[in-house]
């Protein structure tokens, strides 16, 4: 089984790109605190990075609707790649390919909570394209 849902906030500006087949892919990074209490009961804290990819009309609505600092709620699965760089040491990338995306915490002045959606209302749950267009940007 593969499957993760974090909560956390964007650590900047979604970035939204299209494909050659006109698919969009946006990008962030969310930061998740995970506060915890050593034995001497000291308070203890620790931030994880984690990059996120939505993919067509949920990337799209991520990209228009996200900004840094907003909190998000990603359901979708972990994804491990390799490449070799320009240097020729080879690298590796893990990822969560967001299935859906819920905008936590409404915008400054709302209070209420949106979902990244398609426009008849229903949430965008596509698996991603063919290997062939998922190069790292």
């Amino acid at each position: 089984m593969n499957s993760v849902n974090l909560i956390g906030n964007l650590t900047r500006d979604p970035e939204l790109k299209y494909t050659a087949g006109g698919t969009a892919r946006t990008r962030f990074t969310i930061a998740i605190n995970r506060i915890w209490y050593n034995d001497a009961g000291e308070k203890q804290e620790d931030v994880s990075f984690v990059p996120i990819i939505a993919w067509a009309k949920t990337g799209e609505n991520c990209a228009n609707y996200l900004s840094k600092g907003r909190q998000v709620a990603v359901s979708g699965y972990l994804r491990m790649t390799s490449f070799t760089g320009d240097d020729g040491e080879r690298r590796n990338i893990s990822e969560v390919i967001a299935r859906e995306v819920q905008f936590l915490g409404g915008k400054p002045s709302e209070q209420t909570d949106t979902s990244a959606s398609t426009t008849d209302g229903q949430v965008d749950k596509r698996v991603d394209p063919p290997l062939i267009e998922e190069v790292p940007f």
